[in-house]
């Protein structure tokens, strides 16, 4: 009886195995989690967007399944045996067998590329580019949950993904961090500076509940805390205070960061942050501030130097707007698509020029002047505006109310000289300015005379009794105008009257005075504008308001450069560049957003408001994740998805991709685009809260940290080293917005060329404002913050490097900033201690690390104190000099005690816990 139950479970156990892998489903292979990595890794350099070798490629799916030049198609879907593609894999063959002249797959990646080929080849999108409509939130069944208990570490749905992970890796959560370390961790990564030792005093003695929410909602209102912020977004948006290249001369630009750090303070929904950045000129009735905001795409560098093609570096601004907006809000590497389609993602070489013609008609065209600029005016000659354009809406109409008010902001549309061509006699001088001589000409080309009676003109002339004629459609046709050139004191602006014409025209400018000496131009012409006549109203009025009008138009008050798109009559007609050439035009293309992405929207404009209604899109799969990963990059030093730059299909597999997916939706739908509603979610977190301590098993497990099982832990920025050196030496002002100010710089770290710029060390508080506020050169940015990874800002930065260098202890060591800091600390230290060594080290290290020392770094700071002291005694004149010098009046033992003290502080404001965030 015992023998047959045997023999019969035996049976059945063989049965069971045998239907076990007879009709076990066969894992599916994921086409992009699995297949497009491998052929990424060994294939598409030769097979994708450069090159076709075999006329065959990966890149897209038509074309991996196309026929080659065999005449026959590499895979076969559903047939890996009598695939060409898995043949070539598996052959002895060295001139046979792919990838060529590489080392051959290993058996895993062969095994997936059998198994993907057998399962019917099924093609897939990257799981960037698509858009989940839900996420579900990963949590677990438990009855202290029935009861509202919830597990440790766990304090909002981010820690239930984070959770969800770590039990996959049998990792926990780290405890929460000390109170005093995480109010420092928290006001660093909100507001960018420490707490004061009151400030964390109080929240130690808290007790209550929501003492650390209402923490974070203080610092979240904090004014700030958009000055911490904005160094992030300064760093895409590559603000700078000078134009670049050689000459490198200084720019008004410093409005736009103002408008950042109120934008972002005010919390600034993200869609209407970006709407207003990329295209505010093109809202209805635009304010000054939305047309601030379009100084995100001025700027890009200008070439000032003599000689330049003015075309050739308006389109590199061009194409940089382009490649910037791909990577500040879709984290798209697109600027790979200029001269051939992409390596690796399924972007079409074409489609970067479609994508070109939404940014392709703005009226910049890298003239001197930085036009266009929104000006300034004064009080009073706004009231004189407004008078103007009352007038004008009494008498005339909206359009003409409206040509009126942007021709006074902004001074556009005009024709700057470089566009003249068919110069008899003449030159664009330094290729720039309009220079004719003595009966010479020039022509402006295909100008639109619809409507227009009046020229205005900016020239300059040391010459008398100058006359300019224009003609229609030849030197000798007829005569359009006839324009008095008075001799000028610098640039003027001047005004006639033309006779009406309609339709597009050559028009020819003829020059006239012969009392120029030989070879010397009449004068010189940096612009013109072709402008329709004020409504006739009363002649007197009109006269009058006429003659204000040109006096604003003279008037140079300050400005900032913006986004003026051009009218109709202007537009410039965008072609493909064969192989990214600008030189050798291929065919002509209509604004296009690539198809591998979302839609166009549906009535969208096909312009840069359109453009950027796509960008927000709510179908757009990348905004709001892009958005998520970098804010949380700034909260925990890496992403959820790394590079920060590239969310294609060469970045790493993302580890918590469902939590990315949660927060981007929430963003977008719960959060209704609210970065403030963002930040505060992460930092409630139990995730944020933990412990950056580095003594646990789970360093071992996970010593990088990518499943979150600690704490954040990583230097601070350049310009909160500085900040927080500042605030606890109580040296930091509180002074908001303006021109950007001159700290400390030594001498001869500027060699301008030019324009004799030099840098002029800022006086009072201004020199030890938030650096935010440094002036940034580009040839040369403030020397102690290049040397901790600040960026020169060029060129869009979306990830700061952290580097560890000789250059920065020696800049925090050395730095007259940083000296001054150490001096100021060392005397409330001295204050604080009231005489006794032990208490005032003890004093400035509770000022400066927020928390008692251990008595090993009381013990070796003090004995630091004594060494210098000593050495002091010795040689008075070194402390009066570390000292700075303005204390040589007081006795010597005096001099040295306080030098003394500012070495040891300045040692405390050098330590690695000073300088990390943990």
């Amino acid at each position: 009886m015992n023998r047959k139950l045997m023999v019969l479970a035996s049976l059945a156990l063989v049965v069971a195995c045998i239907a076990i892998f007879t009709f076990r489903k066969e894992e599916t292979i994921d086409f992009s989690a699995d297949v497009k990595p491998i052929l990424n890794k060994h294939c598409i350099t030769c097979h994708g967007g450069v090159k076709k070798n075999g006329g065959l490629s990966f890149l897209f799916e038509n074309e991996a399944f196309a026929k080659a030049e065999s005449g026959k198609s590499a895979i076969i879907p559903g047939d890996a045996e009598h695939s060409e593609f898995m043949k070539r894999l598996l052959s002895d063959d060295p001139e046979l067998r792919m990838p060529y002249n590489a080392p051959k797959l290993n058996d895993d990646e062969i095994d997936i590329l059998k198994k993907w080929i057998d399962q019917g080849a099924k093609w897939g999108e990257h799981w960037a580019y698509t858009l989940p409509k839900d996420v579900e939130v990963p949590k677990t069944f438990s009855f202290a949950g029935l009861f509202g208990i919830k597990p440790k570490g766990v304090n909002n749905d981010i820690d239930y993904f984070v959770q969800d992970k770590l039990k996959s890796k049998d990792l926990t959560f780290a405890d929460e961090a000390d109170r005093a370390t995480l109010l420092r961790r928290l006001y660093l990564d909100l507001i960018g500076i420490p707490p004061t030792l009151a400030e964390t005093r109080a929240f130690i003695e808290d007790e209550s509940d929501d003492a650390y929410s209402r923490r974070v909602d203080s610092l979240l209102a904090s004014a700030k805390y958009g000055e911490k912020w904005a160094s992030w977004w300064l760093d895409m948006a590559r603000y700078a205070d000078t134009k670049g290249y050689e000459k490198d001369g200084s720019r008004s630009i410093w409005p736009y960061r103002d408008w950042v750090i109120k934008a972002l303070n005010s919390d600034m929904p993200y869609d209407e942050f970006t709407v207003e950045q990329l295209a505010g000129d093109l809202l209805p009735q635009p304010t000054k501030d939305q047309l601030i905001a379009t100084a995100f795409h001025r700027n890009t560098m200008n070439n000032d130097e003599g000689g330049t093609d003015s075309e050739e570096f308006r389109m590199a601004a061009v194409l940089d707007r382009l490649n910037t907006s791909y990577q500040v809000w879709l984290s798209t590497t697109f600027e790979c698509v200029q001269c051939h389609s992409h390596t690796y993602d399924p972007f079409k070489f074409e489609e970067y020029y479609k994508s070109l013609a939404f940014f392709n008609n703005t009226r910049d065209e890298d003239t001197q002047g930085d036009h266009p600029k929104l000006r300034f005016y004064a009080a009073q000659d706004e009231k004189r505006i407004d008078s103007i354009k009352h007038w004008l809406a009494a008498n005339g109409n909206v359009n003409v109310v409206k040509s009126a008010d942007l021709f006074l902001h902004t001074l556009e549309p005009k024709i700057h000289a470089h566009y003249s061509d068919q110069i008899v006699d003449g030159a664009l001088y330094d290729t720039k300015w309009l220079g004719v001589r003595n009966r010479g000409s020039a022509r402006l080309k295909a100008i639109t005379l619809d409507g227009k009676k009046q020229l205005f003109m900016n020239f300059w002339t040391d010459a008398v009794g100058g006359k300019m004629e224009v003609h229609l459609n030849s030197p000798n046709g007829p005569l359009l105008t006839n324009v008095d050139l008075p001799k000028t004191s610098g640039r003027q602006v001047i005004q006639a009257a033309i006779v009406p014409t309609t339709g597009v025209h050559d028009l020819y400018l003829v020059f006239k005075n012969a009392a120029v000496a030989t070879g010397q131009p009449i004068c010189m012409i940096e612009w013109f504008a072709f402008r329709e006549d004020f409504p006739l109203g009363k002649p007197m009025e009109n006269q009058h308001l006429q003659h204000t009008f040109l006096q604003l138009v003279n008037l140079q008050p300050e400005g900032v450069p913006v986004m003026i798109e051009n009218p109709k009559d202007m537009q410039r007609k965008t072609n493909v560049f064969i192989r990214g050439n600008r030189l050798s035009l291929g065919a002509e293309v209509q604004p296009m957003v690539p198809e591998s992405l979302n839609d166009f929207p549906k009535g969208a404009p096909r312009n840069r408001m359109g453009f950027a209604q796509w960008i927000v899109s709510k179908e757009n799969p990348l905004t709001a994740r892009t958005l998520v990963n970098r804010v949380w990059a700034q909260l925990f030093g890496r992403g959820l998805v790394e590079p920060l730059g590239d969310m294609g299909t060469q970045s790493t597999p993302p580890i918590h991709r469902e939590l990315l997916d949660y927060l981007a939706l929430d963003l977008m739908n719960g959060k209704k685009w609210s970065m403030k509603k963002l930040v505060r979610e992460i930092v409630l977190s139990g995730t944020y809260r933990q412990s950056s301590t580095l003594n646990s098993d789970n360093v071992q497990k996970d010593p990088q940290n990518y499943y979150l099982a600690r704490g954040p832990r990583f230097r601070l920025s350049a310009e909160q080293i500085r900040d927080q050196a500042l605030a606890v030496s109580g040296l930091l002002s509180n002074k908001m917005y303006g021109p950007s100010v001159m700290p400390y710089q030594p001498d001869g770290v500027w060699m301008t060329v030019y324009s004799g710029e030099s840098w002029v060390k800022s006086e009072g508080e201004d020199q030890f404002r938030r650096g935010v506020y440094t002036f940034l050169k580009r040839t040369s940015p403030y020397p102690s913050f290049v040397s901790f990874d600040a960026s020169s800002r060029e060129v869009c930065l979306v990830d700061r490097i952290r580097t560890n260098t000789p250059l920065q202890a020696l800049a925090t060591l050395n730095d007259p900033v940083y000296l001054e800091a150490a001096k100021h600390l060392g005397e409330i230290m001295e204050r604080e201690g009231k005489g006794n060594t032990k208490n005032s080290i003890g004093a400035g290290y509770r000022r400066a690390m927020l928390r008692e020392a251990d008595p090993k770094k009381i013990a070796d700071l003090e004995l630091l104190y004594q060494k210098a002291l000593a050495e002091f005694n010795k040689t008075p004149a070194s402390a009066a000099k570390y000292l700075g010098g303005d204390l040589a009046k007081d006795n010597n033992k005096k001099l040295s005690s306080k030098a003394a003290y500012m070495l040891v502080a300045n040692a405390l404001l050098n330590l690695d816990e000073f300088l990390t965030k943990s």
